[in-house]
């Protein structure tokens, strides 16, 4: 199954958990594939995700979102005779709402599975394997977010502040998320088996974020440029050594335009003059996102305690946010018996800058606030994953969210409440449970 399209589907790691047996004991499920001799492969799967806010917030609530991801790899090789070729094909369907926007208003969901609230074209491309396998290129309909800046780790957890990615890239800049598709080119090319660089340009098209879109126009019409991402590091996927472990240095340049976060074409401070925001171009940042495991009793299994980070700091242009830093921790392998079952946990510090700080105080003063804005946002988690069965899994979460951004209700005259939040995701992959019942 295509790897980078379960990422974008935020299933990867619950997948490639599932087709394990949930207790680490008995030989792994085979998926049903009916179409696998033709050289095609199917996806579907399901991830839903529902969360309550207990305390804090604008008010006491529940929310659910949920994703339908349906999909297909096309072998070239098997179907044409053209080696190292694969056609990419995916479709989703989201719908529910988000927590953070009608209870708690600030500016990051708790529910990651929420945006592009439709049915839509999320992946149509085609993968071609050059060198022998050690150039690869991608061009056609999709998005950034999965090819870049990404680790089945991260959607261990529900909050959108770390799964599917950390957000800072999306508030400073117009990295395309999933399930949002625009045209694409992406080429990673592997120096060694463990050391790659890795480059792509994306479409910058704003008609790509509005709710009515689908996915299906591939017009141009209203493009403003391309964000190209980058990424060059070192990364053991193959399990090579004891404890594997990636340590990537990354970035973007954005060659399109953006909303100026503060100011308006004459100005103004938009958010009072009621005026759209200045339009601008050109915005660049910079990270740094490592994990490695620290134990590993067996080298044989997957049980084991890994740490991860992501440091994001923006380089150019008028941002909302000058830096993010995460530091997580997560154990594969809990209790006795319970191989596939993960326990985690998150942090994130989101520090706004002095245009947004600017911005939350105007509009709390003219309302007859104070001015005593919160210049950081924190969100952590504490999530366990459990497996109940190859093809399915649940896990409940603890969310809380220090000093909530304004975001949602920019002219409130005090702070929102820090919000402690609960959550239940849960996945199922249809080819796996099918092949348990065969």
């Amino acid at each position: 199954m295509y790897r980078k399209m379960l990422k974008g589907a935020c299933t990867a790691g619950v997948i490639a958990l599932s087709l394990s047996s949930a207790r680490g004991q008995e030989a792994p499920v085979k998926p049903f594939q009916p179409l696998a001799d033709e050289g095609i492969t199917l996806a579907l799967n399901y991830t839903g995700e529902a969360a309550g806010n207990v305390s804090g917030g604008l008010r006491r609530a529940g929310a659910y979102t949920g994703q339908v991801y349906m999909g297909a790899d096309f072998d070239m090789d098997r179907i044409a005779g053209i080696g190292g070729g694969t056609v990419h094909f995916a479709v989703t369907n989201r719908h529910g709402k988000s927590l953070s926007g009608i209870a708690i208003g600030n500016n990051t969901s708790v529910q990651e599975v929420w945006g592009t609230q439709n049915t839509h074209l999320a992946i149509l491309t085609w993968e071609q394997k050059l060198m022998g396998g050690r150039l690869n290129v991608e061009a056609g309909r999709s998005q950034a977010n999965i090819h870049f800046l990404n680790s089945p780790l991260y959607c261990n957890f529900q909050t959108n502040s770390a799964c599917g990615n950390p957000t800072f890239v999306f508030k400073n800049s117009n990295f395309t998320y999933f399930p949002a598709s625009s045209w694409m080119v992406h080429a990673r090319a592997n120096i060694t088996p463990q050391w790659f660089v890795h480059v792509g340009a994306y479409e910058v098209n704003p008609d790509r974020k509005q709710a009515d879109d689908n996915g299906f126009s591939f017009s141009t019409r209203h493009a403003t440029g391309v964000i190209v991402p980058w990424e060059a590091g070192y990364g053991d996927d193959a399990g090579k050594t004891r404890l594997p472990g990636h340590y990537i240095l990354g970035g973007w340049f954005d060659r399109g335009d953006y909303a100026d976060p503060l100011r308006d074409a004459h100005g103004g401070i938009a958010i009072l003059t009621g005026q759209n925001a200045a339009t601008l171009h050109g915005r660049s940042g910079l990270y740094f996102r490592f994990d490695q495991m620290l134990t590993r009793p067996d080298p044989t299994s997957r049980r084991g305690l890994t740490l991860f980070g992501v440091a994001m700091a923006n380089l150019s242009g008028r941002v909302e946010e000058s830096h993010y830093l995460e530091l997580g921790l997560l154990q594969t392998g809990t209790f006795k018996g319970r191989d596939a079952d993960t326990l985690g946990f998150l942090i994130n510090d989101q520090q706004f800058s002095d245009l947004a700080v600017e911005r939350m105080r105007a509009a709390r003063m003219a309302a007859g606030g104070d001015g005593n804005i919160r210049r950081h946002q924190y969100m952590m988690e504490l999530a366990y994953g459990a497996q109940l069965n190859p093809a399915m899994r649940i896990s409940p979460n603890i969310q809380y969210i220090l000093h909530p951004d304004q975001t949602g209700a920019p002219f409130r005259t005090r702070d929102i409440g820090n919000a402690l939040v609960f959550g239940l995701k849960f996945t199922v992959d249809a080819p796996t449970l099918i092949g348990m019942m065969r």
